[in-house]
């Protein structure tokens, strides 16, 4: 019997899931989690065939999941859902330990397909994905964004949540001093000033989904 894990913050869109996996894997185990740390808990209490992860919850990072999944559980293999354009944030989710991609607004067609993917061993990478790194490759350049290291990118993820530095700190055991320098690194690799600055840049970017970001004046 298949187990199956879905973290997504929003109950309509967790049941809308089950109900497509339901469908085409008869017998399956679902679980449902609202936030990160809800889901690393589960991930601590049994072993699961699958991880649906939606990166934009509360109580953390997506990205903090996969490499927690990565690092203590590496044969789970984890099919990432999010609003974020495949093109922004697709490759960057491969690199950090995700079996797949899936943009919500095409997950009802093609969820079941990247289920059965990923649970074979595969990873799931759509068409459109394929095309874009197909074209950055052709042109050979890239969005600043995709020089950040994958710890920069995940501070930039809970900064933009509103996470102080020392929250942050304490959130990856890391000391204040350390993630000022990242902070400070992805700020001047980004060519920006501030927070806010930051901010804006993740949401013209659709990096992050708007209401996960604080509301700061506009420029």
């Amino acid at each position: 019997m298949i187990s199956i894990l879905i973290a997504d913050d929003h109950p309509v869109v967790r049941k809308g899931l089950e109900q497509l996996l339901a469908e085409e894997f008869p017998g399956a185990e679902f679980r449902g989690s609202a936030t990160i740390p809800a889901t690393l808990e589960s991930l601590r209490e049994r072993r699961w065939d699958i991880l649906v992860l939606d990166l934009f919850m509360p109580g953390g990072n997506g990205l903090g999941v996969l490499q927690e999944v990565r690092q203590k559980y590496p044969r789970l293999p984890v099919l990432v859902l999010s609003s974020a354009p495949e093109e922004q944030l697709g490759v960057r989710v491969l690199r950090a330990g995700a079996s797949g991609y899936l943009d919500k607004q095409t997950a009802p067609e093609h969820l079941v397909q990247a289920v059965r993917k990923v649970l074979g061993g595969g990873k799931y990478v759509s068409a459109t994905l394929v095309e874009q790194l197909a074209t950055e490759a052709g042109r050979g350049g890239q969005p600043l964004h995709e020089k950040l290291s994958e710890r920069e990118f995940q501070i930039l993820h809970l900064v933009v949540m509103g996470r102080s530095l020392k929250e942050i700190a304490g959130d990856l055991s890391l000391s204040v001093k350390t993630v000022r320098t990242f902070h400070a690194r992805l700020l001047e690799k980004l060519r920006l000033q501030s927070d806010v600055d930051l901010v804006h840049y993740a949401l013209d970017h659709r990096l992050v989904e708007k209401r996960a970001a604080p509301r700061f004046p506009s420029k």
